[in-house]
């Protein structure tokens, strides 16, 4: 007859899994206010073990608050700071803002907006993808004039 030693509990229970590439992006895009106190930690873990992602996660809330508050004349110090880092996904972003540095600058600072515009476009363009291949001109003007 065989016998089993008892020799404790089992040397380790499974680790934790690490968070997915999608959860870190929306704990870096969200205010950390509104984050439970458990997920917060855990995302305080893994900007310890990043160094690299701690220096974006600070990037992106500081253009946020630009973005936010309409600061757009802090833009110059932000684009400086970003350089500084070696982070070249958003360097490339810098160089697309850098592109048109004035128009950002407005849009980072002056209180109008286009969006609505922008919305009524890209529903038009959907109604007008919708219709591809359909009849003319008269049926798609309807369609528009009735989705609104």
């Amino acid at each position: 007859m065989l016998k089993f030693e008892n020799r404790g509990p089992s040397p380790t229970a499974p680790a934790a899994r690490p968070p997915s590439p999608r959860t870190v992006t929306g704990w870096i895009l969200t205010h950390p206010d509104p984050l439970p106190e458990s997920e917060r930690l855990k995302f305080k873990a893994v900007l310890a073990g990043c160094p690299e992602l701690d220096a974006l996660t600070g990037h992106v809330r500081a253009f946020g608050k630009m973005l936010t508050q309409l600061q757009g004349d802090q833009l110059p110090q932000w684009i400086k700071a970003v350089r500084a880092d070696d982070l070249p996904s958003l360097h490339a972003f810098v160089n697309g803002l850098e592109r048109d540095l004035a128009a950002v600058t407005a849009g980072l600072t002056l209180p109008w907006s286009s969006g609505v515009v922008e919305g009524h476009v890209n529903r038009i363009k959907m109604i007008k993808r919708q219709m591809y291949g359909r009849t003319g001109f008269d049926l798609l003007r309807k369609r528009v004039l009735l989705a609104s």
